[in-house]
């Protein structure tokens, strides 16, 4: 029999566990050290892969797109990923430099949302970052390729194996269009899941003279 996709959606329960709480007027002026602390804590809540996040973008046609990537890091200057210049998300991100970006952090009830511009790094801080990955990462960089259609899997396998002997021989190989994004965010958005739910949202949005306007929506 198969299952019932509805009977079990209705069976299902979120946040079964005790919540944080989160006091909006006690966060600082700007969202990167809130960030920073929700990421910390969220680590020491055992969040299985909290730094993966959801990257949205658009195509010419202004249709949108959606994959999970990995944060390599974030500071003044932005909340950085990387990709080929040439997949499809680096393509949407040359015709149309503008992203937005989803955590979820299920095991505290926590979500944050950015959205803003997007600029490529200097190719020296791409490729700084590349080589200072795993060994694995480089070689998949290395394959090239990303969304181009694959006529078979055992090609896959092919250029896998020799890029991941390259990698090994060469940790500093290049990558040419292995690129590192950055997304200068002008609004961020904490939300807090509360088990009655009185979710906390707490909006960032950027102001013409480059602070922060902090304000709460309704959940």
């Amino acid at each position: 029999m198969e299952p019932d996709l509805h009977e079990l959606l209705r069976s299902l329960r979120v946040w079964d566990t005790e919540l944080p709480g989160f006091a909006p007027d006690e966060a600082p002026g700007e969202p990167l050290p809130l960030f920073v602390s929700w990421f910390a804590e969220a680590v020491a809540a055992g969040q299985p892969e909290p730094h993966t996040m959801s990257l949205a973008t658009a195509d010419e046609d202004g249709l949108p797109d959606v994959r999970t990537v990995m944060l390599h890091g974030a500071d003044a200057d932005g909340w950085s990923f990387a990709s080929h210049a040439t997949s499809r998300k680096g393509r949407q991100l040359g015709s149309r430099p503008y992203a937005a970006l989803g955590f979820y952090w299920p095991a505290q009830g926590r979500q944050i949302r950015l959205r803003g511009p997007v600029t490529a790094a200097p190719p020296e801080e791409g490729r700084a970052d590349l080589h200072a990955r795993s060994t694995g990462a480089l070689a998949a960089a290395l394959v090239g390729r990303q969304s181009d259609v694959l006529p078979s899997y055992e090609e896959l396998e092919r250029a896998s194996d020799a890029a991941w002997d390259r990698a090994r021989r060469e940790p500093d190989a290049p990558a040419p269009t292995w690129t590192l994004y950055r997304l200068r965010p002008e609004e961020v958005e904490f939300f807090q899941g509360d088990a009655r739910r009185r979710h906390v949202r707490l909006l960032y949005r950027r102001t013409a003279s480059g602070g922060w306007l902090k304000e709460l929506l309704w959940p």
